[in-house]
């Protein structure tokens, strides 16, 4: 029998789509984030554009995580497919 929590209600889109939703945004957001602390540091350092790209590049590496970690929230494991009974 299915997790009552994994349905969705009526106009719901039920726990998988609210992880999946949370997951996206964490990913999208990480990029401006660590860009935003790298230009903030190279403002207050006067590093140049240094910092900037090292943010940049830590950001794109939280983002791919951030999506692989969601994948395998969002996916059931293998063999145990969903079936609508």
């Amino acid at each position: 029998m299915a997790d009552r929590s994994d349905k969705e209600g009526p106009g719901g889109i039920g726990r998988r789509g609210a992880r999946a939703y949370q997951g996206a945004l964490e990913a999208v957001f990480s990029i401006p984030i660590a860009g935003g602390l790298g230009w903030w540091a190279d403002t207050r350092f006067g590093t140049g554009p240094v910092l900037l790209l090292v943010g940049l590049a830590f950001g794109c590496a939280t983002f791919v995580v951030l999506l692989v970690r969601m994948r395998r929230l969002v996916e059931p494991p293998d063999g145990a497919e969903s079936r609508d009974e």
